[in-house]
């Protein structure tokens, strides 16, 4: 059976960049399983992975557009200390994630850089601007149940839990 839409596959995969650095791998882990054709992979491997079977191995370069997008400085932005809340023994500092509310709802930012009163936290997400390279093994490819199609995620280990 081929990858289509409406169909559920289980990959493993090793991500890294461009130089060859490990970002992410799904090796020690349960393997993915996702609902093709619903955006869950980003749009360049989801286009990749279309009409491979079970079985298959593919590597594919995918470009930032068709990534995690360009990088823009304009969502590099300077707040107030002042507002954020502090979250138990989290304080806040360079290096660590926080949750924004912005106009288009949460999203997450990295603080950057802290300066008396001014917190810069950059919004683009992590890998924003990066051409990535996959590595995937298709390890099982089955027809999607129709409360997968009606919730448009895969259900299972390596899915959503219900």
């Amino acid at each position: 059976m081929k990858i289509s839409k409406d169909r559920v596959a289980q990959i493993h995969y090793t991500l890294t960049n461009t130089s060859g650095e490990l970002l992410d791998t799904s090796l020690q882990r349960e393997p993915l399983l996702y609902l093709h054709g619903y955006g869950s992979l980003i749009q360049g491997l989801e286009n990749a992975l279309e009409d491979k079977a079970t079985g298959d191995k593919i590597n594919v370069e995918v470009s930032s557009e068709n990534a995690y997008g360009e990088y823009h400085d304009q969502l590099v932005q300077v707040v107030p200390k002042s507002g954020f809340q502090s979250e138990g023994d989290e304080e806040l500092a360079e290096g660590i994630q926080v949750q924004v509310e912005t106009n288009n709802g949460l999203t997450i930012g990295l603080v950057t850089k802290i300066e008396g009163e001014d917190v810069t936290l950059d919004l683009n997400h992590p890998l924003a601007g990066m051409d990535l390279k996959f590595e995937v093994e298709i390890l099982d490819v089955r027809e999607a149940t129709a409360e997968e199609i009606e919730h448009g995620h895969a259900h299972g280990a390596g899915g959503h839990q219900h």
